[in-house]
């Protein structure tokens, strides 16, 4: 009888700002069987960002009504915006074998480890709070309130990320790449 690998729930967490959008763009370029879940989100999307790729770009009627039928795995309001993972796509990709990336904030990690134990948790840290704030800063795509927000919040993220499995800095992204793999690699032989 063969018996597919049933896939792992990743979740990568940092600050904005931490590295977590680029760290996942890599892992899946290095392991085909690595797929990123995608949120909704009431955000406006940012240059270059395409509704189905990168998030489900939905009204907050929208969203609201979908928290109300039950559709996400989770969900939250982060820098004043909703963000939810929808359900049904993420149990989809597990049946079939692959592991599922979330990209996602504390909030949202603290959920899904409630709602699946098993999940593996990921926190990317910052070398430091100096370096974050100059990486936010160097993005140019947030307004100097909501640049003020994403930096009031980095500092309760980072303090939420010791309950995460485990931490990396972020301090070359080779490094913290490698050390993310390494670290998924390792649940994977668990399973």
């Amino acid at each position: 009888m063969n018996v597919k690998r049933k896939g792992l729930l990743i979740v990568l967490s940092s600050p904005s700002g931490g590295g977590k959008t680029t760290i996942a763009h890599q892992l899946m370029a290095k392991d085909k069987n690595i797929v990123r879940s995608i949120s909704c989100t009431t955000r406006k999307p940012r240059s270059g960002e395409k509704s189905g790729r990168d998030y489900f770009f939905v009204t907050v009627p929208k969203f609201k009504a979908m928290v109300k039928a039950k559709k996400f795995l989770e969900w939250a309001k982060v820098h004043q915006n909703f963000y939810g993972t929808p359900a049904h796509w993420v149990e989809a990709q597990l049946k079939k074998g692959k592991d599922v990336l979330f990209v996602i904030d504390v909030q949202g990690g603290k959920i899904i480890k409630h709602k699946a134990p098993h999940a593996l948790l990921v926190f990317v840290k910052p070398p430091s709070f100096t370096v974050l704030k100059q990486r936010l800063l160097g993005r140019k795509s947030d307004s100097a309130e909501a640049l003020k927000v994403r930096l009031s919040d980095a500092k309760w993220e980072m303090k939420e990320g010791k309950h995460y499995d485990h931490r990396v800095i972020n301090d070359r992204l080779s490094h913290a790449v490698k050390e993310v793999r390494k670290i998924i690699q390792n649940e994977r032989k668990k399973a």
